[in-house]
C-alpha cells in the first residue's frame, strides 16, 4: 500500500493551493455578500487548468483522474466552496456524457467546454424529486425521430450561465426508474428557459435557478444512452461525483482547522491563550482528525472511480462522513471565536454556512446512509 501522491499530482495540488491564496480567498467575501458569479475567476481557474481535469485528452481536456479532481476541489474549497462548486458543476454536468455519450456528442459539448470558458449543467432535481430521482415529473415524448421535453427543474447549480444542460425525464412516471432517459440540450433551444436565481444561505458565489422545459424539440441525437438507462446514467454520475463531495468536505474541514488553530493561539482568556484549554484542544483535535479520515475515504473513494469500480459504496462512506465533518467542524469554528465567529469580519461563519449544503446537494446525508445500511444489509 502506497499513499503518497505522484510528482505531477503534488505539482497540480500545489498550483491550486497558490491560486486559491492569491485569486479566490481574498474576493470570497465580496461574493458571498453580494452573491455575484465569479466570472473573472473562473476564467483565471480555466486558464490556469484546474478545470476539465477529467475529460479526455481527444477534447483538450487534461485527461486527468477523479483522484485528480478531488486534489483540486480540495484546494479551491479552502477559499471557497461556492467557488468550487461552481467549476464542479462543469464536471457534473459532463459527466453523463462522459459515462455514456456517442464521441460525436463528446466531441461537440466536451470540446466547448476546453476551447472556451463555458459552463454546463446537470438537470436532475424537480420541485417535487430530489433524492427521489425515480419520482421525476419532467416528460418527454417522442414525435417522429424527434423529442419533446416539458417540465421543470430546480437547485440547478450553473443554471443560469450554462450554454447546455444534461437533461433527465421520463417517458412515463408510472415506470419509475425504467422510464427515465437522458438528454443533452444546448441553452439556446427554442422552450428552454433560466428560472429565477436563488438566494441562498450559503455558497452564494454559485448560480443556482430552475430551469424551466416549454415543449422543447430535441434531435434523436440529443439522446444520451439509451431511452431507458437514464437511471443508471444518474447513478453512475452521482457515483463518479460523490468523492468531490467529500474532497469539498475536507478543504471547508481544513479551513476550519487553520483558522481556528490561529485564532486560539493569539485570543487570551483568563491571562491564557484559549489554545491552553483543553475544552479548545478537545475540538481542534476532532477537526484534526475528522480531516484526516474525511480525506483518506476521499481518496481512496476516487481510487476506486479510477479502478472503474463505480459501484463502490465508499463514494457514499466519504459523501457522508465528510459533510458531517465539515458541518461540526465549521460550527466549532464559530464557538472557538466566540462573539467574534458569529460576526463577517472572520471567515469561520461562511464556512457554517456552505458546509450545510454539503448535508444536501447531491444526495442527502440521509440518503446515503439508506444507500449505506442497504449495502450492509446485502451482506456486502
Amino acid at each position: 500500500m502506497d499513499l503518497s501522491l505522484t510528482e505531477e499530482q503534488i505539482a497540480l495540488a500545489t498550483t491550486a493551493r497558490e491560486f486559491t491564496r492569491k485569486e479566490i480567498i481574498p474576493k470570497a467575501g465580496h461574493h458571498d455578500e453580494t452573491g455575484e458569479f465569479p466570472t473573472e475567476i473562473l476564467k483565471k481557474a480555466w486558464e490556469t487548468g484546474l478545470m476539465n481535469i477529467e475529460i479526455p485528452e481527444a477534447y483538450g481536456g487534461l485527461c486527468g483522474s477523479c483522484l485528480d479532481n478531488c486534489l483540486v476541489q480540495e484546494e479551491v474549497s479552502f477559499g471557497c466552496s461556492g467557488i468550487n462548486t461552481s467549476m464542479a458543476a462543469n464536471s457534473l454536468g459532463a459527466t453523463p456524457l462522459l459515462v455514456a455519450g456517442t464521441d460525436e456528442q463528446k466531441q461537440k459539448y466536451l470540446s466547448r467546454l476546453t476551447s472556451e470558458l463555458t459552463f454546463c449543467a446537470y438537470c436532475c432535481s424537480e420541485p417535487d424529486a430530489g433524492s427521489d430521482v425515480a419520482g421525476m415529473r419532467t416528460r418527454v415524448t417522442k414525435h417522429g425521430d424527434d423529442y419533446v421535453l416539458n417540465g421543470q427543474k430546480r437547485w440547478i447549480t450553473n443554471g443560469g450561465v450554462a450554454s447546455f444542460y444534461t437533461v433527465f425525464a421520463t417517458f412515463d412516471p408510472a415506470l419509475k426508474h425504467k422510464g427515465i432517459a437522458c438528454f443533452v440540450v444546448d441553452a439556446s433551444t427554442p422552450g428552454v428557459k433560466a428560472g429565477r436565481k436563488e438566494h441562498k444561505m450559503g455558497q452564494r458565489a454559485s448560480n443556482t435557478t430552475d430551469v424551466i422545459f416549454e415543449d422543447c424539440k430535441i434531435p434523436k441525437s440529443a439522446l444520451v444512452g439509451t431511452e431507458d438507462s437514464g437511471f443508471k446514467v444518474a447513478m453512475k454520475t452521482f457515483d463518479r461525483s460523490r468523492p468531490w463531495i467529500a474532497a469539498t468536505a475536507a478543504g471547508v474541514i481544513r479551513r476550519s482547522l487553520e483558522e481556528s488553530r490561529a485564532y486560539a493561539l493569539e485570543r487570551k482568556t483568563f491571562g491564557v491563550p484559549i489554545a491552553q484549554h483543553q475544552a479548545i484542544q478537545f475540538m481542534l483535535a476532532e477537526m484534526a482528525i475528522s480531516y484526516e479520515a474525511t480525506r483518506l475515504l476521499t481518496h481512496k473513494a476516487a481510487w476506486q472511480v479510477d479502478k472503474g469500480d463505480l459501484s463502490a459504496i465508499t463514494s457514499a462512506y466519504a459523501k457522508a462522513y465528510g459533510a458531517d465533518a465539515a458541518m461540526r467542524a465549521s460550527t466549532d469554528a464559530v464557538q472557538i471565536f466566540g462573539g467574534y465567529g458569529y460576526t463577517k469580519e472572520y471567515p469561520v461563519e461562511k464556512l457554517m454556512r456552505d458546509a450545510k449544503l454539503l448535508q444536501i446537494y447531491e444526495g442527502t446525508s440521509q440518503i446515503q446512509r439508506v444507500v449505506i445500511a442497504r449495502n450492509v444489509l446485502g451482506g456486502k
